[in-house]
């Protein structure tokens, strides 16, 4: 077919707003509904659902909205295409079938499995078929997995819509294939078309995160019109993707809702949980060296020129482990002396504690310093004593060591008062170990209810690597400097990638990228955020959309589950970043003012 397609997102995380579905099927025209409900620490969550109630461990907010739109979506031959099946696509799609029943509704309803890797988790790993994802990586202890699934492709997909199916129901796919999966079946892609499957593989990923992708998390938000009209525009409409045969498409959102799609907010998404320039899949490897972006019209983004190679023989394994038990609390350091006030209250804190900081298979004790000098309020004069222990004796890291904090209250610093709450029990927490597996041992099941079962085979084509023109750093002499945040003249996007965190940074014009792209090596980078120092960085140029991208190995420690950081997914390091003061070149704050 010749015709674009329309395929619309409605959901960018098992917590997203449950108007969504209802919103961009009645909120305009579209051929396709798609939801991306699952992450890493999903399925952690979805795995402790499963564990209390087999069968159900899938996001019920997916079947609530079906139950809205079902009906809208059926006459309007509107197909539906979700991973909300999780970890019981099955169950998911008994659940969406009963549903179906209750409304007097007969939607052919298919589900894909084949991702859970549990039922032999040990034979793979046992006979090394299970592979750590990076060379030299530590798998663990298989015996404590309590999730393992595959990352399958999007020609699961194209065959359960080629069977006639109206909604399809996923467990763990790529975030892009319930996109770049509908727009191959309309358009009849093979799986040799690399160019074609990378656009639309390009296009899910902006539009995967619901309204990341029309200002949601957007640098420089303040340039959003209607951004603060409370039950108007400050409800930001969520994207759609018009998928051309060619693979090239628009992003654009239904006309009348808040936000905005412009070249910055698409950029800003592109950015989001990425790595080097190749962004690895199992039917593709995108090249997003290649994208090229054109503001068409207000809210139509054009992404072109997108290149795409044959995708790796592997496929990527995300395993959830149970690490243990943790516990934290945080205590108020009012005033003066805010150093000398964390000591005692330490002290006094570990003498009344069963347990030593030595005990604990790992503690995190810092002193986080919000206060301000001549304090105008009682909380700017307020600094944080926050310790957090883990251990895998639930009562060690249990009421024994958060009661011990409540026994000092009357002997310890002057001004004590504990935040966030009184003392808790212990949490379990999970750690996220990524693997790799062949592609030839993990195919695709397509079951069509009441009909049919078909495999797919993983295994893709092979082919040569794509060469894409580089861009040389300029090295300018940029005048006048002034001291002002880097935020004033660059946008951020940070995220989380298993244990380690991507930051993204991006300029508006060639002429500001060529500054950032001499100034923003990874020394600097260091040096602007302490916290990183110590670790392993990777840099990575994206000129064509005038952007860098720096990968963190291990700031985020062993995944968001266990992180001990307050900012666990690294959502704002970005934004952390741009407030640094750094001297910017005048010309290019003039260009801008």
């Amino acid at each position: 077919m010749s015709e674009s397609i329309r395929i619309a997102n409605c959901s960018g995380f098992f917590g997203d707003r449950p108007s969504g579905a209802l919103e961009m099927v009645e909120g305009g025209p579209i051929d396709v509904l798609t939801g991306d409900w699952l992450a890493e620490l999903t399925m952690l969550i979805l795995s402790r659902i499963q564990a209390k109630r087999p069968g159900q461990g899938y996001a019920r907010t997916f079947v609530s909205q079906m139950e809205q739109v079902m009906g809208t979506c059926l006459d309007q031959g509107i197909k539906v295409v979700s991973n909300a099946g999780g970890l019981d696509p099955d169950g998911c799609a008994d659940a969406v079938h009963e549903v179906a029943g209750k409304l007097g509704l007969s939607p052919a309803i298919a589900y894909i499995d084949g991702d859970d890797l549990m039922p032999r988790i040990a034979e793979l790993a046992a006979s090394g078929s299970l592979q750590p994802f990076v060379d030299g990586g530590d798998l663990g202890d298989v015996s404590r997995f309590v999730s393992a699934n595959a990352y399958l492709g999007c020609f699961g997909i194209v065959d359960a819509l080629t069977a006639g199916a109206d909604i399809v129901i996923t467990g763990r796919v790529t975030d892009a294939a319930v996109v770049c999966g509908p727009a191959a079946w309309h358009h009849g892609w093979q799986r040799n078309d690399f160019d074609r499957l990378a656009g639309g593989v390009v296009a899910g990923h902006v539009i995967e995160c619901s309204a990341q992708a029309t200002g949601g998390n957007y640098s420089f938000f303040g340039e959003i019109e209607g951004r603060n009209e409370v039950g108007g525009r400050a409800r930001f409409g969520f994207p759609w993707a018009d998928v051309a045969v060619d693979g090239s498409s628009v992003i654009g959102k239904h006309d009348g809702t808040g936000g905005a799609v412009t070249v910055g907010t698409v950029t800003s998404q592109l950015l989001y949980e990425i790595g080097g320039p190749r962004y690895l899949g199992p039917d593709v490897t995108a090249r997003f060296d290649s994208i090229e972006l054109e503001q068409l019209a207000p809210d139509r983004v054009r992404i072109g020129g997108v290149r795409g190679e044959a995708p790796p023989s592997t496929l990527k394994v995300a395993m959830n482990e149970m690490g243990g038990f943790r516990n934290s609390f945080s205590v108020a350091l009012t005033g003066l002396d805010i150093d000398e006030k964390a000591e005692l209250a330490a002290a006094t804190f570990w003498d009344a504690c069963a347990s030593g900081p030595d005990d604990f298979d790992a503690i995190d004790s810092r002193v986080i310093r919000t206060d301000k000098p001549d304090p105008a309020t009682q909380e700017e004069s307020t600094a944080i004593w926050r310790v957090t222990v883990k251990d895998g004796d639930e009562r060690k890291v249990g009421r024994a060591f958060s009661d011990a904090n409540v026994h000092t209250a009357l002997a310890s610093i002057p001004g004590m008062y504990g935040l966030g709450g009184g003392p808790g029990a212990a949490s379990p927490f999970g750690v996220y170990r990524p693997a790799k597996i062949a592609s030839g041992l993990v195919p695709q099941y397509v079951h069509v209810l009441g009909e049919s079962t078909t495999q797919i085979d993983s295994v893709a084509p092979g082919g040569p690597p794509v060469e894409i023109g580089d861009v040389d750093s300029a090295d300018g002499d940029w005048g006048p400097v002034i001291a002002l945040p880097l935020g004033t003249i660059v946008g951020a996007r940070s995220g989380d990638k298993g244990g380690n965190a991507n930051l993204g940074v991006f300029t508006r014009s060639a002429h500001a990228f060529e500054w950032l792209d001499g100034f923003l090596t990874i020394d600097r980078l260091v040096e602007l955020l302490p916290e990183v120092a110590g670790l392993e960085v990777e840099r990575f140029r994206f000129p064509k959309i005038w952007s860098l991208n720096f990968l963190i190995h291990g700031l985020l420690q062993e995944g968001v589950a266990a992180s001990t950081r307050q900012d666990a997914q690294a959502k704002a390091v970005g934004e952390w970043l741009r407030a640094r003061v750094v001297d910017l070149p005048s010309a290019l704050v003039e260009r801008i003012g």
